[in-house]
């Protein structure tokens, strides 16, 4: 699987496909924004193609990382599409955080192309996929799993396959609503302990050596607590993957009563203008109900 193609140069597919031509293989990247794909070129070599039909036709792998459902279909399906020029036994990675109904849907037109679908949303944010240590989580079968495993090894400290097609989306749900709820906590708790006259930082020294410890509070805590919001995920995404969440919760009969709050919270931060503001900024919403200017 020499021949690599890779859809989708932002923040997280940018330093993907980087990974993958520093690590030797034959890449071909397509971007909506041409100029984006020039200068991926530029810094990284490979080449780019003017159309995801054009980037993966003769490609032995196409990976992609897009915005969401739509932006999906836009880049797949067509006369145009990545799907158009697929030769048969062709591999397709979707890293897109994505709905688990549309990776089944993309699987079964592939299938009928006589190619192999996996749908692998990632976690550990833009940092994650520049340092080469993301967590991928991955939905098909076990012979396209081993197939991607050399590949995907490239980009992450962490592969799993969590079961067929699908259930790579449905895992990285868990993970937004773990964070959701997390990240709430983590900004009652600051915003807590500076109400109540503590030393916030010494809080966080001595509680993130015992039960309360998470990634979110020994990565975010001095941020917030400067009220800088620029280092990670942005709002207006996390509000696109809660609404993957609560839709698929509302099919499955899921109760998700502290996620949708959040959820509504983060729709508060989007009215402060911080929808491109990192998820940890639930903290400005906190501060701003204590009365903080």
């Amino acid at each position: 699987m020499k021949r690599i193609t890779f859809i989708g140069l932002g923040v997280m597919g940018f330093p993907m496909a980087g990974h993958l031509q520093q690590a030797g293989f034959d890449m071909t990247v397509y971007n909506r924004t041409t100029a984006k794909a020039q200068q991926w070129v530029s810094q990284y070599g490979g080449q780019f193609a003017e159309t995801p039909a054009e980037a993966s036709r003769n490609a032995d792998l196409v990976l992609c990382c897009v915005g969401n459902d739509d932006d999906l279909r836009q880049v797949t399906v067509g006369e145009d599409g990545a799907f158009a020029s697929l030769k048969p036994g062709t591999l397709f990675i979707d890293h897109t955080t994505a709905s688990a109904e549309v990776a089944r849907e993309l699987s079964a037109m592939l299938k009928q192309q006589g190619c192999e679908f996996l749908d692998a949303p990632v976690s550990g944010g833009q940092q994650g996929a520049e340092n080469a240590a993301l967590t991928i989580m991955v939905g098909g079968s076990e012979e396209a799993f081993a197939k991607a495993i050399p590949v995907l090894d490239v980009m992450a400290k962490a592969v799993n396959l969590m079961g067929p097609v699908g259930s790579g989306q449905l895992c990285k749900m868990v993970n937004q609503i773990c964070i959701a709820g997390l990240l709430q906590g983590l900004s009652e708790g600051l915003n807590f302990a500076k109400r109540a006259g503590l030393d916030a930082h010494k809080v966080v020294e001595v509680i993130s050596q015992g039960a309360a410890q998470s990634w979110q509070m020994e990565n975010r805590h001095k941020t917030m607590l400067a009220g800088e919001y620029e280092h990670g995920f942005a709002v207006d995404w996390m509000r696109k993957d809660l609404d993957i969440v609560l839709t698929e919760a509302r099919n499955n009969g899921t109760s998700l009563p502290v996620t949708a709050l959040v959820d509504q919270y983060y729709a508060d931060v989007q009215a402060m203008g911080g929808g491109r503001w990192d998820t940890s900024s639930l903290m400005a919403r906190m501060e701003a109900l204590s009365g903080k200017d």
